[in-house]
Parts: C-alpha cells; sequence; structure tokens
C-alpha cells in the first residue's frame, strides 16, 4: 500500500463520519485516495477548508467496511488507496509503520532503524505523532523503549485499547503488558 505524493489543498474531498468501539472517526478522501482518518470528540469533528462532494467515497465506503472487520477481529491488513500529505520524511516513516505486523509492537528507536537513521528518534516520532491515518498507518503499533505507551494523537487510552484488541486475535501466547509513561 504504497503512499501517494501530496495532494493540492485546492482539490475537493469527501467526508464520511462513523461511529467505532473506540469513538467516532472522521475520515477524508480526494481524488488520490484516503487523506486522513481521525478521531474526534466533538459532534462536528473537523471541517477541511476544501470543496465537499460525494466522489471520492468510492474510497470511503471501503475504509468503513475494513474498519468494521478490524473492530470485528477479522481484518489484520487493510486494502485501501491512502493519499496522506507529509513531507519525504514523514512518508518514509509511515511506510515503515504499515509493515509493523498486526498484533507487534516496535520502539521508535526500531522504527529509526528501518528508516536508515538510528539518531533520528525524534524526527520519528514526531512523523508517527502527525501521522493522518489512524490505525490504517498503525502508528499506535510503537512504544517506548521501555515498553511504556508514548504519544498518541487519538489518546493514549485509545493507543492502549487498539494493541489489546490486535493481542486478543494474535497466536501470541501470555498477557500484553503495556504502562503508559510519564
Amino acid at each position: 500500500m504504497a503512499l501517494k505524493q501530496k495532494t493540492p489543498k485546492t482539490d475537493a474531498v469527501s467526508l464520511l463520519r462513523f461511529e467505532t468501539p473506540i469513538g467516532t472517526v472522521v475520515s477524508v478522501a480526494s481524488a488520490h485516495g484516503i487523506e486522513s482518518v481521525s478521531f474526534t470528540d466533538e459532534d462536528s469533528g473537523p471541517k477541511p477548508e476544501r470543496p465537499i462532494t460525494d466522489d471520492f467515497e468510492k474510497f470511503l465506503h471501503p475504509l468503513k467496511s475494513q474498519l468494521e472487520e478490524y473492530f470485528e477481529g477479522k481484518r489484520k491488513t487493510f486494502e485501501l488507496a491512502l493519499a496522506p500529505s507529509g513531507t519525504p520524511f514523514q512518508q518514509k516513516a509511515w511506510d515503515v509503520l504499515q509493515r509493523i505486523p498486526y498484533g507487534e509492537t516496535r520502539t521508535y528507536q526500531q522504527q529509526t532503524g528501518y528508516i536508515g537513521d538510528p539518531k533520528a528518534i525524534r524526527a520519528v516520532a514526531s512523523a508517527n505523532g502527525k501521522n493522518p491515518v489512524a490505525i490504517v498507518i498503525p502508528c499506535h503499533r510503537v512504544i517506548g523503549t521501555d515498553g511504556s505507551l508514548t504519544g498518541y494523537a487519538g489518546g493514549l487510552w485509545r493507543k492502549k485499547w487498539l494493541l489489546e484488541h490486535e493481542h486478543r486475535f494474535t497466536e501470541q501466547k501470555g498477557q500484553l503488558r503495556l504502562e503508559f509513561g510519564t
């Protein structure tokens, strides 16, 4: 699932808002694919500063179906056209995130190794924090070196829930031990 180049902010977009077991999701798609999947705790949710159209719902309905399957424990990978906007470094970091297997975690240090720059921990953490496609680009699978839960735009409680959810549907034995970072 290769990430596409930055979408011009003048393009029209389609929106889809739906409920999940961990809150309301608002997703945005353009002619290039899914630009964002984010949680909202507000009644209205984020509104893009771009024209709204129904033209790109062809990307959003498969997203909703695949996320429903994910939450039911029936889907471990996603087959979606993604088009998140980001710098070349962010795109590289997000590409690495998509290679972390379902039900597994990696540390920020391990992620920097995959990128090829072991000293880029802060840059990787920043890129992960700016990941606009929650769950599908699984930044929730990155934890602190000590095993602690650190940083998640959707809230640490959601990160913990997602990791425990994935652990329930894997072949791994034993209890998943997660701690909130300080």
